[in-house]
């Protein structure tokens, strides 16, 4: 029986979600149009933005509908990084070594076409931004247009401290965008309570459609589009608006972001996670990465989960992450590498080299990521699945 545990590429489609989808996708009406059709899909969006609203802690005028998280990603930092150069030249951008590819070439490109400078924060040991060497590059605040977060590292799962961060930037005087797409239905994702001017998720990482995200936009940001041809979304994300795909969304997160539901949908994957890593450990060469499972840290003032529910990295020595990706495939197990490949040619993580992971370890990465649909048979399967796979790829690499 295939078993899927890589809910952090994207996650099944939720009965609620394909419920809402294929109802919306038999109404029709532009919710721009003003007679009748064109009235009621507007109801229909008010009542799926509100609902989006409810569940990000912001207000439904806040919420920017996008085709997903790199697009909200890529607005917010470029169209946040453009209109703070509208009253004062602030070329640089703060940002942190190990955020998600959207964020880092979008950054490489602001700073190639644009001039944008930037300051890459260092990470410690367990993939968590340092407060200290963070607090170092707001010192000449006047020059800084944003500053721009991973909530959840996609790859190893760490939760960076981002009241703090928010809290200095703010006294700085600088905005704060948060990169949520992977924490969304893993942690609670609050704008408000994180203290984020701009925060970024995807709909398709809880169980909902595929090509819908949202930026969280507050009343007092101000962004120059990327796209030009309408005034709808406040005049920053123009064009007709998905409703069915908004819907969707809307009903993805009802489900999965219910605070007590999803209280208790953390605490079911952290004991599935739990059970797997005792069985993993017990193999010789295998180091757990990112933040310790179980431990809580304090964010300016918060006790808050040190670890997004559902994910389990670690390194194999002796390994490529590609051989255990493969052969576990084989087996009927879909997991990650974590890593990033461009043009066919095989990367090292740079987020496990942020953080120090020897290079020689660095390549026997495994991503481990759990969700709704996850079972303790899903983690029985990998874990007895694991031994013989690993010395597979052991003799594979001696040869």
């Amino acid at each position: 029986m295939p078993r899927y545990l890589d809910h952090a590429a994207t996650s099944p489609i939720r009965p609620e979600a394909l419920a809402a989808l294929t109802e919306a996708y038999q109404d029709v009406g532009n919710a721009s149009s003003v007679h009748g059709h064109g009235q009621a899909a507007k109801a229909r969006l008010a009542d799926a933005r509100e609902r989006i609203a409810v569940r990000l802690g912001a207000e439904p005028i806040e919420i920017i509908l996008t085709s997903g998280g790199t697009e909200s990603i890529n607005l917010a930092l470029t169209g946040g990084f453009r209109a703070r150069q509208r009253d004062a030249e602030r070329p640089v951008i703060v940002s942190a070594e190990g955020e998600h590819h959207a964020t880092l070439d979008t950054l490489e490109s602001l700073a190639q076409r644009e001039g944008a400078e930037l300051r890459l924060v260092p990470l410690d040991a367990d993939g968590r931004i340092r407060l200290d060497e963070f607090e170092r590059a707001l010192d000449d605040r006047h020059r800084i247009a944003l500053v721009s977060l991973i909530h959840a590292n996609n790859e190893v799962g760490t939760v960076q401290p981002i009241r703090a961060v928010t809290a200095l930037a703010h006294e700085a005087g600088i905005p704060v965008h948060v990169d949520a797409v992977a924490s969304l239905g893993h942690l609670t994702v609050d704008a408000t309570a994180l203290g984020a001017d701009l925060l970024s998720v995807s709909a398709h990482k809880i169980g909902g459609p595929f090509g819908v995200g949202a930026l969280v936009t507050r009343r007092s940001m101000e962004l120059v589009p990327l796209m030009h041809g309408g005034s709808q979304q406040r005049g920053f994300r123009p064009g007709t608006i998905d409703v069915p795909g908004a819907l969707g969304f809307a009903a993805a997160l009802d489900a999965a972001c219910e605070p007590a539901a999803l209280a208790l949908e953390c605490a079911r994957l952290d004991g599935l996670i739990d059970e797997l890593a005792a069985s993993i450990t017990a193999i010789d060469g295998v180091t757990i990465r990112g933040a310790e499972l179980g431990a809580d840290f304090e964010d300016g003032g918060v006790i808050a989960r040190g670890r997004a529910a559902g994910n389990l990295h670690f390194t194999v020595e002796g390994c490529q992450g590609d051989s255990l990706l493969f052969l576990l495939d084989m087996a009927g197990i879909s997991v990650s590498t974590g890593s990033a490949c461009q043009a066919g040619v095989q990367e090292p993580s740079h987020v496990l080299s942020a953080m120090g992971v020897p290079e020689e370890h660095v390549h026997g990465a495994l991503r481990i990521t759990l969700g709704w649909t996850s079972t303790i048979e899903d983690v029985q399967a990998l874990a007895a699945a694991l031994p013989g796979v690993i010395e597979r790829a052991r003799r594979a690499g001696r040869s």
